[in-house]
């Protein structure tokens, strides 16, 4: 997503000699008087020139496209370019101040020429969509016209009519049919076999549906008792699609990996199970992985034939162990999204599609809210029909940094359950669980099928002190609660602190350690021994402890540019690391650098997100060295042409990670950038230690206030 500029103050007087603007015709604004308007906002930052030139290339097609359709299609095109797959026709009835780079107060007062040209605009939604209607044929149609490549389709419904670009309508029309025809495609399941499965993977449930014997308040609520984990498995039995989401620790990958030993269990096909693991990001994909393994070789510690917990209805049963080491041996590494489809390089198609799908039977996403709307859609145009997809990830979190909200769109009502009665019975039947009464779906309401397939995992194992109570408090919007959390330690020890220093110096203090916590010392200290003259296993020991290190401090900003952003902050802690002797950056490359990769680059086996540390090979030659789980790989420095430097990265780059102490930086004068998901991913990015930096007072208060909501029309395809 596209930061917005703040202009400066040489800006402003340059709007304010604008006078033109403020000149207009009382009456008869034409189409190039308009799209002089766009050029001079783009002149200005507030929006990119692309959005400009979307009016610009209309006005071409044909002559006769009204100001008001030229300035919609700016500003679609500007929305896009902030994450929104569509632009809500509502919106446009007053002007947009908040939707462009106007960020400074004396320019909102101002707003080069905005009163002005809205007031030649429609003066309500029904005159918008009006003026839209009446757009020439050859720039805009209606949805439920034939697609003949018009660059704006106007779609929605009557109540809540929504503006797209075409390509952005074809994908949520493909995306929103492809999920709703996998939620409704169904799987038959041995409901007796599968619960002396999941019982044997979770342990008996309780008479009467409870979760397990650890339960034994009977007084509990039904809602205490469920065990969500196990409710997953089983309902992701049903059909081709299943959305597990939860918050940090709640056990997703746990989930996963037991649900691949029961598909293992249950699986008649005529070959092997075929098993992909894929995430948005090479760091997600390790620990997604990692995470997996961890699981399954853990389940290979319980005895698994399953004739020895066969029920008294005398269901026979198979004698076979389940062989888990072929499984773990046959899932191979997982991939990167881009990596899985076959990226090819300059260009947005992939090698598998609809026509050279996929090999594979099932397919886990981690980080699934990373995913944005046209990687869903390549993802899913690759998928065979018959595979079964499961979705992981925290709708909570931030969103793509693309346009789209898919997983969100999924899981807006997950917490609602919304269960229809047929899945209360298979809950019961197949897993032993019986649901609150709260989850039921209420009467005469349209309820989904995707709602059906989707369980939301509800206790964290991880995130129950300080830090899990401050995500709570901040993903509810409850900033007294958020603040008598980092306030609330008398001790050093306390993992919360909160700072609002005059100045980004307090940045570097943190990465030097002064304050006691995990820091990038603690990689640093480890560089003195040299490697040269290491045999290769032990060089690589040395490169594994470097990088894992490193992972146990992470400075995350908001935005790249200004005194607290990326740019700025990384240059200021490599000047206090090499002042205070820790490193000696000799140009470019230098031991102990960290670096993030920019691009993807299929051939050298990066991509974009990737983060390593520049070390010396066994024989000194620098190189950039990545840990994949316990899997070391390195890249010559002179190979890797789009990297920065990482000490500091942004909160959206950090999704998929997790460190000990992280450091979290709210910049000054930007509150108007920052969300509750942002505020909310910085912080479950923290294990151990979490210190909050506020440039000024009252961003995280302005944060909190501000959930981030995407205009998408997806779920229009399946409620």
């Amino acid at each position: 997503m596209n930061m917005r500029k703040t202009p400066t103050n040489a800006v402003v007087a340059q709007a304010a000699q604008m006078d033109w603007v403020n000149d207009l015709p009382v009456q008869g604004l034409n189409a190039e008087r308009s799209l002089l308007w766009l050029h001079a906002w783009a002149d200005l930052g507030w929006l990119r020139r692309l959005d400009s030139a979307s009016a610009t290339q209309l006005h071409r097609l044909d002559a006769g496209t009204s100001p008001a359709v030229l300035v919609a299609a700016a500003v679609l095109a500007h929305m896009e370019g902030r994450g929104h797959t569509c632009l809500a026709v509502q919106a446009l009835a007053s002007p947009p101040v908040d939707w462009l780079g106007a960020a400074a107060p004396e320019v909102r007062a101002t707003a080069l020429g905005l009163p002005a040209l809205w007031a030649h605009m429609p003066a309500s939604a029904a005159a918008w969509v009006a003026a839209l209607q009446a757009a020439p044929s050859a720039c805009l149609r209606l949805a439920s016209t034939p697609d003949l490549g018009q660059p704006l389709v106007l779609g929605g419904d009557a109540q809540a009519p929504l503006l797209y670009l075409r390509r952005y309508r074809v994908y949520e029309e493909r995306v929103g049919q492809n999920l709703l025809q996998r939620a409704q495609n169904a799987v038959p399941v041995d409901e007796a076999l599968a619960r002396v499965w999941l019982d044997r993977f979770f342990g008996q449930a309780l008479e009467g549906g409870g979760a397990t014997a650890a339960l034994p308040d009977s007084n509990k609520a039904a809602e205490a008792q469920t065990d969500w984990q196990k409710l997953a498995c089983a309902v992701a039995l049903r059909s081709h699609l299943s959305v597990i989401t939860g918050g940090p620790g709640t056990g997703k990958t746990y989930t996963a990996a037991r649900l691949l030993a029961l598909l293992l269990a249950l699986h008649e096909g005529p070959h092997p199970l075929r098993v992909a693991l894929a995430a948005p990001t090479g760091k997600a994909a390790a620990r997604l992985k990692q995470s997996i393994d961890g699981s399954l070789k853990a389940l290979k510690g319980q005895s698994l034939n399953v004739s020895e917990t066969a029920d008294a209805t005398g269901t026979a049963q198979s004698d076979a162990p389940l062989d888990l080491d072929t499984l773990i041996q046959r899932i191979g590494p997982a991939r990167t999204l881009h990596a899985l489809l076959g990226a090819r390089p300059d260009t947005r198609m992939f090698r598998h599609h609809a026509a050279n799908p996929l090999d594979v039977d099932v397919l886990i996403v981690d980080e699934a809210s990373m995913v944005h709307l046209e990687m869903m859609d390549a993802l899913l145009q690759a998928l065979p029909p018959t595979a079964r997809l499961v979705l992981l990830g925290d709708k909570d979190q931030l969103a793509s940094v693309e346009a789209g909200a898919v997983l969100g769109d999924v899981c807006r009502d997950a917490a609602q359950g919304a269960y229809l009665p047929e899945t209360w019975r298979f809950a019961q039947v197949a897993a032993g669980q019986s649901l609150a009464p709260r989850f039921q779906a209420k009467a005469g309401l349209s309820v989904s099928a995707l709602a059906q397939q989707t369980v939301m995992l509800r206790q964290s194992r991880r995130f129950e002190g300080p830090i899990g109570q401050l995500a709570l408090a901040v993903n509810t919007g409850d900033a007294d609660a958020a603040w008598a959390c980092l306030r609330g330690g008398n001790t050093v020890a306390w993992p919360l602190q909160a700072l609002q220093p005059d100045s980004p110096q307090t940045v570097c203090a943190l990465a030097l350690g002064s304050t006691g916590q995990s820091s990038y010392t603690d990689y640093l200290r480890l560089l003195a021994p040299s490697p040269a003259g290491l045999d290769a296993p032990s060089h690589g020991h040395w490169v594994r402890s470097v990088l894992l290190a490193f992972d146990r401090f992470r400075i995350l900003c908001a935005v790249h540019q200004g005194d607290w952003g990326t740019q700025a902050l990384n240059l200021a802690v490599q000047k206090a690391l090499a002042d205070a002797g820790w490193l000696k950056p000799q140009g470019e490359w230098f031991a102990g650098r960290p670096v993030m990769v920019t691009r993807n680059d299929a051939q050298l086996g990066v991509f974009n997100g990737d983060v390593g540390v520049v070390l010396p090979n066994h024989q000194g030659v620098l190189k950039v060295w990545f840990l994949d789980g316990e899997q070391l790989r390195s890249v010559s420095v002179s190979r890797l042409a789009y990297a920065e430097t990482a000490f500091v990265m942004t909160v959206h780059k950090s999704q998929g990670s997790e460190f000990a102490h992280t450091a979290m930086v709210l910049p000054a004068g930007a509150a108007d950038l920052l969300t509750r998901e942002l505020v909310y991913t910085g912080i479950t990015r923290a294990r151990e230690q979490f210190t909050l930096i506020e440039g000024q007072a009252g961003l995280l208060n302005a944060a909190m206030a501000r959930p981030s909501v995407r205009a998408s029309g997806l779920r229009l395809w399946w409620v």
